[in-house]
Parts: structure tokens; sequence; C-alpha cells
């Protein structure tokens, strides 16, 4: 009975270990003995599953990937290797759970991961991408054994190499985009995904063209799971958005532009614009200050309040805020933004005939056209953006600078943000006058 019971349980072990492959089947047997010579030594592409007979996912896999190897015959090599049997050859590509996809390139000591769908279809296009890759890496004079960026791996390397793309990782991930203050743009990207390899050159020009601006990665999502698993990355080209500031994994943002050089560019631009601080609004108290707020400026406007005593703190207070405002509505158009107090900058308000509209005033000034547009409405919120906004959409009417030359700006004290205070006047001592004296003048 106990002998029948053995062999029972023998019997078992047995079936339960049959392999998945035969030796007609198209698929190549690889084990401990061959695997050295067949794959690691060959000049061949190979697709290479490891693989346990008990599993359900792998004996599903078995019709396809019999149809991968049938289809791929001449082309590349298609292997297995049952990890019961032979646990040493996959101990060294830490292989954890079954079934595990490698792909052996170029460089068979760095093999990727296969990530892809479980299709006959899916495993024929990995292969054909890779091999493509490998060809066009050994054009390049690289020859197996070199690293596995020319491998046909698809990474990060391989889109950030010779370009401004950046190329992102699990570990250099936090440290590049979120712990920086920059804008950024990422792909995650799938080495064999057809849309990746079609956006490749455009991703490429963009990062050209928006190079100071937006910064733009790509990481390789087949190998860098951990960052894909966190931004729960489920399609290929998945492209994520990172606004200015340290941020958080949950400020990412979805992007849903286009992907030719002028989408991914003009919808990066909109971005740029919107995470812009607005400028600066300063006192214009000397040249440098002046040419520091409005030199490279495409317009400068020019804002001219009451003198203190005329609108105290609290109503030049009120101006300040009212074009604190409107920077930040405007700031796309990068002007720059000056206030001056009136009577103290002469020269700027005759050169823009500010005499004769009373304060306060505004002016907006192209240096470069020695041109500037008046403002001839309210000098409120509504006015003044009424119109700024005419300028930005290249409307209204202008005149020629006075002088035919920018004015000067003088060196003014700037306002310590207290109320004015009229100037005491001397007092007259009348103590040593004699009375006697001023009556003898009256009379005379």
């Amino acid at each position: 009975m106990m002998w029948t019971r053995g062999v029972l349980v023998l019997g078992l072990l047995v079936a339960g270990t049959a392999a998945l492959y035969g030796s007609n089947d198209p698929v190549v047997e690889l084990t401990a003995s061959n695997f050295k010579k067949q794959v690691l030594e060959s000049d061949s592409i190979w697709l290479v599953e490891f693989y346990a007979p008990w599993c359900g996912h792998c004996k599903n896999l078995v019709p396809e990937y019999k149809k991968a190897a049938k289809a791929l015959k001449g082309i590349a090599k298609v292997g297995a290797v049952d990890m019961t049997q032979h646990q040493s050859v996959g101990a060294p590509y830490n292989v954890q759970g079954f079934p595990t996809i490698k792909i052996f390139g170029l460089d068979k000591q760095k093999p990727t991961d296969f990530r892809g769908g479980r299709t006959a279809d899916a495993l024929v296009h990995s292969i054909v991408s890779a091999i493509q890759d490998a060809a066009n890496a050994r054009l390049k004079g690289k020859s197996s054994g070199g690293s596995s960026k020319s491998s046909g791996s698809g990474s990060g390397g391989k889109r950030g190499s010779g370009n401004e793309v950046v190329e992102l990782t699990d570990s250099n991930f936090e440290e590049l985009v979120l712990k920086s203050k920059d804008l950024w743009l990422v792909e995650f990207f799938a080495p064999w995904c057809g849309h990746c390899k079609n956006l490749e050159p455009h991703w490429k020009a963009a990062a050209g063209e928006l190079k100071g601006k937006v910064k733009l990665g790509a990481l390789d999502a087949t190998v860098h799971t951990i960052m894909a698993g966190k931004f729960n990355v489920r399609g290929f080209p998945t492209i994520k958005f990172f606004g200015a500031g340290e941020k958080s994994f949950e400020d990412a943002q979805e992007y849903d532009g286009g992907r030719t050089t002028s989408d991914i560019v003009t919808w990066a631009n909109e971005k740029a614009a919107q995470n812009l601080p607005p400028p600066e609004l300063v006192e214009a108290t000397s040249s440098e200050v002046y040419e520091s707020a409005c030199g490279d400026k495409q317009l400068c406007v020019i804002a001219f309040f009451p003198h203190i005593l005329d609108c105290q703190s609290k109503c030049r207070n009120g101006y300040i805020k009212t074009l604190k405002e409107l920077t930040e509505k405007f700031k796309r158009n990068l002007w720059g933004w000056v206030w001056v107090e009136a009577g103290s900058q002469p020269a700027i308000e005759q050169a823009y005939d500010i005499g004769g509209f009373g304060y306060p005033a505004m002016v907006a000034v192209n240096s470069r056209k020695m041109k500037y547009s008046t403002l001839t409405g309210s000098f409120g919120k509504d006015g003044i953006s009424e119109f700024l906004r005419d300028l930005s959409y290249g409307k209204g009417k202008t005149a020629s600078v006075r002088g035919s030359e920018m004015p000067k700006v003088a060196t003014v004290d700037a306002w310590d943000g207290k109320d004015g205070v009229l100037p005491q006047e001397d007092e007259i001592d009348l103590s040593d006058v004699e009375l006697d004296d001023l009556d003898v003048k009256n009379e005379l």
C-alpha cells in the first residue's frame, strides 16, 4: 500500500513537471548545458521564456509562443527554459515569477524584459524592433558585448543620447524631476511600441526647441518599472507634465496634446506661460532699475502715480495692488512694469506727453520702435485691462517718442511706503525785534 502511494506521488510529480515544449516544436529547449553556447555566444537575437510547467499563465501562453516562434523562423531565435529543471539558468536574471520573457539583443550580458501583451503579434513586434535597433547599432560600429543602450533595449539612454532629451531612470527621477524647480514633460515608453518610435523624432526636435523653457525626459517603462508603477503607466507612450517648483508624484498632469513637434512645443509653451511668475512691478528710481525691468522686453508699461501728498499711502498701495493683479493677468506677454511718482522723472513725462493727462497716467513703450501708446480710459482695473488687451492684439494708437531717443531716468530716492508730510516752514523769531523800530518803519 505504501509502495502504491509512493508510485502515485512520483507519477504526479513527473506529470506536473512535464516540459511545455517538445523537440518537434519551433521553440528551442534551453538548458543549463546549452544556454551559454546557444544564446550568450550567439550572434542571433533571442526571445527567451523562463517558465514553470505547473504555471497556468505559462500554459496559456504556449500556443501564442509557438506561433511567434514559427513566424520568426530564420529571422530570430525563440527559446524556453524550464526553471524547475534549470534554475541556474534564470538565476543571473532575477527571474522571480512565471512566465518571465527576456530579449537577448546585441548585448547578451544585459537582456531586456519583454512587457508587452502575451500574443504572438506583440512578441514578434518586439523582436523585429530589437533586430532593427541591433542592426542600427552595428552600422555605428558597435558590437556584441557593448552597453545595453545600443542593444535595442530602447532605454532612456537611447532616447537621451546626442540630443536634449534627458535619460530618466528609477534612480535619478526624483532628483532630476521631482526635486527640480524646472518644468518637465516626461515620456514613459516601451522599446517595442510603434507609437513610441513614431514619437521619438518629434520628441527630440521639441526638446531642442523648448530648451531653457521646459525640459523633456524619457523613461523606459519596461526597464525602470518602479517609476512606471508609481505613475500607473498602462499604455505607451504615456506623457506626464510636472509644473514649476518641487513636486510630488500626485502633482503629475496628463499630457493631452498632439504628437507632432509643433503640437508638443505649443502645448508646452502654454503650460510654461501658465507657470511663469508674474513680472515684478518696480519703482523706476534709476536707469539701472529701469533697464533691469524693461531693457530686454518688447513693451514697458509705465505708470505715473500722483505725488504722495496728493495720494497718500493707502491710495498709492491701491494702485500698486491693481497693477500687480494685471501683471499676473498679462504675464504671458513678458512685458516690463515700472511706476514713477509725478514730477520725479520730468524727462520721462516730457518724452511721453504726460502733462496733458494728469495723474494717475500710463503709457506702454516699445523702445525698439521708439513708439508708445497712452492710456486714455479710466485708471482702474477694467480700463487698464482693456488698454493692455488691445496692445496685446496689436491694436491702439501709437505716437513717436519725443527727441527720437529714450529719455534719461533720473536717480531718485525710493518711496519709503509711508504717507507724505508737508515740509515745515522755518519759524521767525521776533524776540529781538523792538516794536518801536517796527512802528518807525511802518511810518516810512
